[in-house]
């Protein structure tokens, strides 16, 4: 019998993974793991409020990236919900983030910095070590996916992690953002590491990805909408269907590399 997909968005008690948990919720019939640093309650309500859906598909955890121990409780509880021998990670989505603008090197400040690194960098790296054991190995069948599911999931199973334009060092020509752009540049480096990793265990059954949202309303981005243009500032529910278009389409081709909420490729 082939393994049963679920699906995953880690945290999504606010922005961008609030609302692509809601979408694989209302666009898929598979279960669906939320996270969240607290609130956990407040957090299932937030991601059902309004939606018609079976909740019982929807399991919300306490995870904070910079706790290890609160990751290896999760994904304890994740082997005992969906264990390996009949089930599979289809479609992760880690986006933890946080920003800490420095316009120059006088305002970089050694707390700040570092933790923006652990957030950033070693919180999708600690999410690869806690939940890649779910994804699926050359040996996994994967099934089709049902009718109700088709039209959003992707064939493989994609490990999609939040990169940032300015994490590419070929496109950085204004400066600044010192710990946030390193972070991100880490973070493609880990991509691309990862899905070397994938293609050794998986083959074509499972490829890793970064993505760039673009600016997005929300409480990170806050400081800067006065800067940017109003066609190129997106509502976080809008971007959530675009991200999840992107990972449908990008394909075993475009495995471990960055690419942006318009399908366009972000050097590295």
């Amino acid at each position: 019998m082939a393994p049963k997909p679920w699906l995953l968005t880690t945290p999504a008690s606010r922005g961008i993974g609030l609302q692509i948990a809601r979408r694989l919720l209302k666009t898929t019939d598979l279960p669906v793991v939320a996270t969240a640093r607290k609130d956990i309650d407040s957090t299932k309500a937030q991601i059902l409020d309004g939606l018609d859906v079976d909740p019982s598909r929807l399991s919300v955890l306490g995870l904070d990236v910079t706790d290890e121990s609160t990751l290896t409780a999760a994904t304890s509880h994740l082997h005992t919900l969906f264990p390996s021998s009949a089930h599979y990670l289809h479609l992760g989505f880690c986006l933890p983030g946080i920003l800490h603008p420095e316009k120059s090197p006088s305002q970089i400040t050694y707390t700040s910095a570092l933790e923006t690194l652990k957030v950033n960098t070693l919180g999708p790296l600690m999410l690869i070590k806690h939940f890649s054991p779910f994804l699926p190995r050359k040996s996994t069948t994967i099934p089709p996916p049902s009718s109700s599911s088709s039209s959003t999931l992707p064939q493989q199973a994609v490990f999609a992690i939040l990169s940032a334009r300015v994490g590419s060092i070929s496109d950085n020509s204004l400066g600044g953002w010192y710990s946030y752009r390193a972070s991100k540049a880490g973070v493609n480096q880990i991509v691309k590491t990862f899905d070397i990793h994938l293609k050794q265990s998986a083959g074509e059954k499972a490829i890793a990805v970064g993505l760039h949202p673009g600016t997005v309303k929300t409480a990170l981005s806050k400081e800067f909408w006065g800067n940017v243009k109003k066609e190129k500032l997106f509502e976080a529910d809008w971007v959530a269907e675009r991200l999840g278009e992107v990972v449908k389409g990008v394909g075993v081709e475009g495995r471990g590399r960055c690419w942006d909420w318009e399908g366009k490729e972000v050097p590295p």
